[in-house]
């Protein structure tokens, strides 16, 4: 017996059903209608239709076609034909000389999309905080169309826990706000069959709201009274939908299960949702329609029970109880299946369904009951199973099980097959099975025979046959190794007989390295806006093709030129808040895929906090409370709260306080007299959020100045005058209207009385009429419409200074160097300075250079020593110069009288390098040298200093010689040098004091003319000729050798090269090696730079 195999098409066989349209099947009307019915059988079945329980003739009707060797119908629609009129109850029959197969009866429904029935809407008018459903009832379609709400723009209308779409379309409020006034609601339904949007028509909502009333009542009441006023009434909650205290539900096994609740009532009550005596299962359960609605998929008879509703807010709350009952339509426990006996044998066909109520059992032979069907003594029914005995070839059939109840039927068509055949193998020979090490490996041996055949499995052309647990043997002949090894590699024989014959056949299998990803993602946080790269590094086998593919949460990547897909990484540029998420990296061969995911977290600043509310309003203090917004991936650190006053200062904003991110309410404490609005900031790592919407206004009461004026100053501006200044209150400290301020003063440790004056708001008062730089005692305080700021505190101050009246006594220098003297000084005294003492200034210039007496513009030069200092630093001198200073004492006015003029003068130095050095006239044996006097001598000049010394062709210096020239000479001609060599000059000159810096040339003397006519003819000899062509020969056969060599694995002497052209730079100079000369014209013609 053999169950469940598929029979070669080249024996003969029942027909079997291979494909049918659904059970349910809603047409387009304006399209042609196609039935399917596929089968396949030998010989090849025939087929016909029945049309709601009778024959259904084709040919009889010119609108209807059956597809060529196949049991499709095509009803033509579209040139004339009508869909209503097909509409009914489809079976096919495939028919050939063994058996019959039906397939299920097909319902045949066309799509209808009918128009919205003509209403008359009246407006909704309703009051702020009042509950409403809009209704929707859609037309009757088939199937049931899809509702959404949308405006006169065709933007979908927001929604939100206060507002929501019910799942019959209806719109529901839970309650009404005056922005929900619009006269545009409109319902759509979309008729996806038809692909066809019917409206209804608008909807008007208005809400009348009490903000009028308030203001009425506001005008009369002072600003204490209306403070915390509630202008609508608060409302408990009441369920919109469903209606009552219970209510139940059937639904069937595998659907959908969706639950809803829908309350009424002010504020907004919140949703929760509980089954009783139980938990709401795992991994099936979704909240929908801000969790209005509850969601259980592919529910089971376990999920039958009381699920409950509780609407909640702060009033109160309310529940409904839903009873859900669970059936189930009949569904397979063992479906039967075909079976192949040989003559003879024996066989089972078994039906067996289970359903809520549980189906009834009824078969068929050849799509006839099989109480009328033939009799065949080789067959017993026995409730859901028939029993074959000695079956022969007569008894060839196909057997129909129905499995029904209330909720739906199931048919399964099997048939039995009576053949006598030997083993056949139906695997390709020699297939080639690909596998990776350690995982299974699954070699088919898919075979055929009547009866039914064994089979066995060898390894190699010689090998035993294999037995054992590292190896699972399937019916259907496929061996299995459970964990193929690199030895498992090889050739395996599938042997097949039965008592007809035997066969064989071999397949190769081959067992590959893994591949492996070495180095994986990693996760990554990255601001907005910045660059991250994933890497994603592969080892593999060398004779597999991995390809690298990558994912963002788990789909593909976006097509967006950002991403940048490299060999061995993912690179996202500018990276923004969508790119938020999962990136897996894939690696695929023919064999294998392994993957490895990091997930990249994208911070920016929090977006601004919203929803700011004003409560428990006070004199002197408020609380604030706000809803924080988006984190964007990084905690919120703390809140700055901002606010402004918008009865003195408008549109500008002051810092109030701040508090940490996990607070959202905070008190506030206030000042009187101040039209307060706030705003919320929230501040992460990675910075700070937008501000927030301002919250309402709230104004305080007026009362007394609770401080008075900072910075209080008395500074003088002229010498009889006391100029007194303060910095004003801000407007929001002036607790008050009418802000004014009382300034008072009197003389320092005189028995003065207080003098006082009221001025306005101002920031400045001149008292005239006063002594020279005295000091007073002054204070100002803050008054207001309702009183005087507490006493204030006393400052000193000063009335104007004056210029001070003496210079500083007895000056003196001393030079320390010649290019820095110290002067010092005697203090002024401190009456004479009439004002702050700020320092003493020191005037200072150069008269004349000593060893120049030319006269040249006076340029004088300034250095201010702060405070009561007596003596400073003059750096920056001239050597060798006459100086002259003077000293004056500074406060606030300006500068006193100066200090007589004190002369000093500077000793030698140093000189400057001389101005020029130039190396003319040059023969075989002599250089003439001219220069030009140091442009700052420093000093008398006593000598100039010549050094000179030759350099050779490898930039070696010669034997160093030095001359000194008296100061009075000006050139120099130096003889008995080297022909064609090139020398190097050190020029500088001296003073008593010492050497100054040097200049420094080169010059080259000229080549002899005999010796340079001899190089030339040397060259043009015919030897000299030919001694150059042999060196270029052997140089020419020497590389050969060495690139020969080189190929063979021969070594090349790179270092003895190295050796013999080490740097001329550290080769040990050869006096008379004649090569000055040489390497010196050469330079000289070439024009080299030395």
């Amino acid at each position: 017996m053999i169950s469940a195999l598929d029979v070669p098409l080249d024996l003969s066989q029942p027909p079997t059903i291979t494909q049918q349209s659904p059970k349910d099947y809603i047409v387009d009307p304006r399209e042609n209608i196609v039935i399917q019915c596929e089968a396949k059988g030998k010989p090849p079945p025939s087929f016909s239709w029945t049309r709601n329980g009778t024959h259904f003739d084709i040919d009889k009707d010119a609108q209807v076609t059956m597809k060529p060797n196949s049991g499709t119908l095509v009803i033509n629609i579209m040139n004339g034909g009508k869909a209503e009129a097909y509409e009914g109850v489809y079976q096919c029959t495939a028919r050939n000389e063994r058996g019959a197969a039906i397939s299920n009866n097909i319902v045949i429904r066309p799509s209808r999309s009918p128009l919205w029935t003509k209403e008359k809407l009246e407006p909704h008018q309703v009051r702020e905080g009042d509950s409403l459903v809009l209704h929707c009832r859609p037309p009757v379609g088939l199937p049931p169309p899809i509702i959404f709400w949308m405006d006169n723009a065709f933007q979908r209308l927001h929604q939100s826990e206060r507002v929501s779409q019910g799942l019959n379309g209806d719109l529901y409020f839970s309650n009404v706000q005056p922005e929900d006034t619009r006269e545009d609601y409109i319902c759509y339904a979309r008729f996806n069959h038809t692909q066809t949007i019917q409206q209804k028509q608008p909807i008007s909502v208005k809400v009348f709201s009490m903000d009028s009333l308030n203001d009425t009542i506001a005008a009369n009441l002072s600003d204490t009274d209306i403070y915390g006023a509630k202008p609508v009434t608060e409302k408990q909650p009441t369920l919109l939908t469903p209606t009552g205290s219970t209510s139940t539900k059937v639904e069937l096994r595998g659907n959908v299960l969706l639950l809803e609740c829908i309350a009424a009532g002010l504020p907004t009550p919140g949703i929760h949702w509980i089954k009783e005596g139980g938990e709401l299962p795992a991994n099936r359960t979704f909240f929908e329609n801000f969790k209005k609605t509850l969601k259980i998929i592919d529910v089971s008879e376990a999920d039958s029970g009381n699920y409950k509703c509780i609407a909640r807010n702060i009033l109160g709350s309310v529940h409904h109880v839903i009873s859900v009952t669970v059936k189930a339509a009949p569904y397979w426990i063992t479906a039967p299946r075909n079976l192949v006996l040989s003559p003879g044998e024996d066989g089972t066909l078994i039906c067996r369904a289970n359903g809520n109520p549980k189906p009834n059992i009824s078969w068929l032979a050849n799509g006839v009951p099989i109480a009328i069907a033939p009799e065949d003594p080789s067959r017993k029914v026995d409730g859901d199973t028939i029993i074959f005995s000695h079956v022969q070839e007569r008894s060839s059939a196909v057997y129909q099980c129905n499995a029904s109840n209330e909720y739906g039927y199931l048919l399964a068509n099997a048939f039995v097959n009576v053949l006598a055949e030997p083993p056949r193998i139906l695997t390709p020979a020699n297939k080639l099975y690909q596998v990776i090490a350690d995982s299974p490996a699954l070699l088919d041996c898919a075979y055929f025979g009547s009866p039914k055949p064994e089979i066995e499995w060898f390894k190699g052309v010689k090998g035993s046959i294999l037995r054992g647990n590292e190896y699972v043997f399937h019916d259907n002949g496929t061996l299995e190794i459970p964990v193929a090894q690199k030895d498992s590699t090889g050739t395996y024989t599938c042997v097949a007989r039965n008592e007809l014959g035997k066969i064989q056949n071999e397949v190769q299998l081959e067992v590959k390295d893994p591949t492996m990803i070495i180095k994986q993602p990693e996760y990554k946080v990255i601001q907005r806006y910045g660059q991250v790269s994933f890497e994603c590094i592969i080892k593999h086998d060398s004779t597999l093709l991995p390809t690298v593919i990558w994912l963002k949460d788990n789909d593909e990547l976006p097509d967006d030129e950002r991403f940048l897909v490299g060999k061995d990484n993912l690179t996202i540029m500018n990276v923004t808040d969508k790119d938020d998420g999962t990136y897996t990296c894939i690696v695929n061969t023919t064999l294998d895929s392994v993957s490895a995911s990091a997930v990249l977290t994208v911070v920016a600043r929090p977006n601004p906090p919203f929803d700011l509310e004003l409560t428990g309003q006070l004199e002197r203090s408020v609380e604030l409370s706000w809803i924080p917004g988006d984190e964007n991936n990084s905690p919120i650190t703390n809140f700055v709260i901002e606010y402004e006053d918008g009865l003195h200062e408008p549109g500008v904003w002051h810092y109030q306080t701040e508090v940490p991110g996990t607070q959202t309410t905070v008190q506030l404490k206030l000042s009187p007299y101040v039209n307060y609005s706030f705003r919320v900031i929230a501040v992460n790592e990675i910075g700070r959020s937008q501000p927030s919407e301002p919250s309402e206004q709230y104004l305080t009461k007026s009362a007394n100045p609770d401080e008075n004026p900072s910075n209080v100053q008395g500074i003088g501006s002229e010498p009889d005058n006391l100029v007194i200044t303060w910095e004003p209150l801000k407007g929001f400290q002036s607790n008050g209207p009418g802000l004014q301020y009382k300034v008072s003063w009197r003389q320092k440790d005189v028995d003065d009385e207080w003098t006082s004056v009221i001025v306005a708001n101002v920031s400045k008062y001149i008292v005239s009429g006063t002594p020279t730089f005295v000091p007073y005692e002054i204070k100002v305080q803050a008054l207001n419409d309702l009183g005087y700021a507490p006493e204030p505190s006393e400052v000193i101050g000063h009335s104007g200074e004056d210029l001070p009246m003496v210079a500083p006594g007895n000056v003196q220098v001393h030079v320390i160097n010649s290019t820095l003297a110290k002067v010092h000084w005697d203090p002024v005294p401190l009456k004479t300075v009439r004002g702050h003492l700020q320092g003493y200034k020191v005037y200072y210039w150069k008269v004349q250079s000593l060893s120049r007496r030319s006269r040249r513009h006076v340029e004088k030069k300034i250095l201010t020593f702060r405070g009561n200092k007596t003596f400073g630093m003059l750096p920056g001198l001239e050597p060798y110069s006459s100086y002259k200073l003077n000293v004056r004492v500074v406060n606030g006015k300006g500068e006193g009288p100066a200090s007589p003029d004190k002369v000093f003068k500077t000793p030698e130095g140093v000189p400057s390098s001389p101005s020029f050095l130039k190396i003319t006239n040059p023969t075989l044996d002599s250089l003439t040298l001219e220069w030009g006097s140091p442009t700052h001598p420093n000093g008398v000049l006593t000598s100039y200093v010549l050094k000179f010394q030759p350099i050779n062709n490898t930039h070696e210096l010669g034997p160093l010689v030095e001359i000194r020239i008296p100061a009075n000479e000006s050139s120099l001609i130096l003889k008995n040098l080297n022909y064609s060599t090139r020398y190097k000059f050190y020029f500088n000159a001296q003073t008593s004091v010492g050497s100054g810096s040097q200049i420094t040339e080169e010059a080259v003397t000229i080549m002899d003319e005999a010796m340079a006519s001899r190089q030339v003819d040397i060259a043009t000899q015919g030897w000299f000729i030919g001694l150059m062509c042999a060196v270029a020969l052997l140089i020419l056969i020497l590389l050969i050798v060495c690139f020969i060599r080189r190929n063979k694995g021969g070594k090349y002497p790179v270092k003895e090269k190295e050796d013999a052209h080490a740097d001329p730079e550290i080769q040990p100079m050869k006096e008379d090696d004649g090569t000055f000369g040489e390497y010196r014209l050469f330079s000289f013609v070439s024009s080299a730079p030395f």
